[in-house]
């Protein structure tokens, strides 16, 4: 593919946001952050540049406020693993809607999709339901918890918004000072810092099996043993992983089968559906001893799609899919970094199904870079928020199409790296913030008292 002049790239048009612009003036102050999910909010975006509202899907693309089309890279920041609007998916919603979506008793679904989870998820030996992911973390900690009769939780990875673990982020206000005492943190493929911290007092170790990095020295089974021989639980938040890297998730897809599991997202391809599956004995105390019930764990419409979706992604193989699909685009942008003599200041890394771009400011604001990319993904009509969510929807020329942006894009920040005041030029909007979810940095122990 040809390079281009940057100048003549920056001259596409940037896609009009006129009533998306309007929506947001009318969330604010009326919705805090004038969003429900931080990844989809305003300051996640080039304000200014980039849209803010959506107002429908289909395949692998979005439609925004203002009707402008975009192929989309998010999808839903994780549940849609097949496609917007995914046919066999929306007919069974719509075929259950005509019978009904909540009930006053226990609906076949619940069965059904539950023996669908057992025969593809190595450690389901029983499985119960809820609508967030936060709902099924939280229930496993204090299921560990129960079981173990212990209170210290280790954790690595994000894990939703409930006190256990939001107490130790910095968003941690209103969560009190005991709870935030009986958690603490490691960083991931760290099996030393793991083994220095678990005590007599530690009822579980929960992570997310893989984020952007892959473990290290068998460090999945490695941490598995050492769980085993201290009486710990282990939990994998498999929110992201499920269903994604192997229909089993990453306990299949790495062999390491946990204590407890937790799944959401990709499973009823939009739908809110969370899952808490595992060992039948520690999931015997959920009949009684420990309390986990919800009006709408079994909502039928979730559930309809979770059998839909779960039926089309063995169907079609769709995780070896999205791997393959994956690679072309993480390895493209490798190759087009490299080219370009980039690869040391943006590259691609993780798993092929999701990956992220990485930035290194190199004494410039590697925020500063993300924006520009950003900016100018979005100009060439690609929603861009900095990782590659593929779903099955995703074609070959679709991925030509992300390809051609990307370079035209790269060209670009080459150009804005060149003086440290370019980039900040080249930017149209207000830069992106901090995401808040973190992905390393994580270590903090226990008191030797706590031990």
């Amino acid at each position: 593919m040809p390079m281009i002049d940057p100048n003549l790239a920056q001259g596409i048009d940037f896609p009009p946001i006129f009533e998306s612009q309007k929506w947001l003036d009318r969330a604010r102050g009326l919705i805090p952050a004038c969003t429900q999910t931080l990844a989809k909010g305003p300051t996640q975006f080039v304000q200014g540049v980039a849209p803010n509202f959506a107002i429908r899907g289909k395949g692998c693309r979005v439609w925004d406020a203002d009707g402008n089309e975009y192929v989309d890279l998010s999808m839903g920041v994780g549940p849609l693993s097949l496609g917007y609007a995914y046919d066999r998916v929306d007919d069974a919603i719509r075929a259950q809607l005509a019978d009904g979506i909540t009930f006053s008793l226990v609906h076949p679904l619940e069965v059904e999709v539950a023996e669908m989870i057992r025969e593809v998820v190595p450690c389901a030996q029983a499985v119960r339901y809820s609508k967030t992911g936060a709902d099924a973390t939280s229930a496993a900690v204090r299921l560990a918890r129960a079981f173990t009769g212990r209170e210290n939780v280790f954790c690595c990875g994000y894990h939703g918004w409930h006190d256990w673990y939001v107490g130790v982020t910095s968003r941690n206000k209103g969560v009190p000072d005991a709870v935030r005492k009986s958690v603490f943190t490691f960083e991931y493929n760290d099996l030393d810092a793991v083994s220095a911290g678990l005590g007599p007092d530690t009822a579980c170790v929960i992570l997310e099996p893989m984020v952007f990095e892959f473990p290290k020295d068998d460090f999945l089974a490695r941490l598995r043993d050492l769980c085993r021989e201290r009486g710990v639980l282990l939990i994998f938040d498999e929110m992201w992983t499920g269903f994604r890297w192997a229909l089993g998730g990453a306990q299949e897809y790495f062999g390491v089968t946990p204590d407890l599991a937790c799944f959401s997202k990709a499973v009823s391809n939009g739908m809110p559906l969370s899952i808490l599956a595992g060992r039948a004995d520690v999931m015997a105390l959920l009949e009684e001893d420990v309390f986990f019930f919800t009006t709408f764990g079994g909502e039928a419409l979730s559930l309809a799609a979770a059998k839909a979706t779960m039926a089309e992604m063995k169907d079609k193989n769709v995780p070896s899919v999205l791997a393959e699909r994956g690679l072309r685009l993480k390895d493209g942008y490798n190759r087009l970094a490299s080219r370009l003599g980039l690869s040391e200041r943006t590259w691609c890394q993780g798993h092929s199904a999701r990956s992220l771009i990485q930035f290194n400011g190199g004494g410039q604001d590697p925020l500063l870079m993300k924006s520009l990319v950003q900016q100018e993904m979005i100009r060439r009509r690609v929603l861009w928020s900095g990782f590659h969510n593929l779903s099955f929807s995703h074609t070959p020329a679709d991925l030509d199409r992300i390809l051609q942006a990307y370079e035209e894009t790269l060209f670009i920040l080459k150009a804005g790296l060149e003086d440290a005041g370019l980039l900040r030029r080249f930017l149209k909007g207000t830069p992106v913030q901090q995401v808040f979810r973190k992905t390393s940095g994580f270590d903090t122990k226990p008191a030797p008292s706590a031990r």
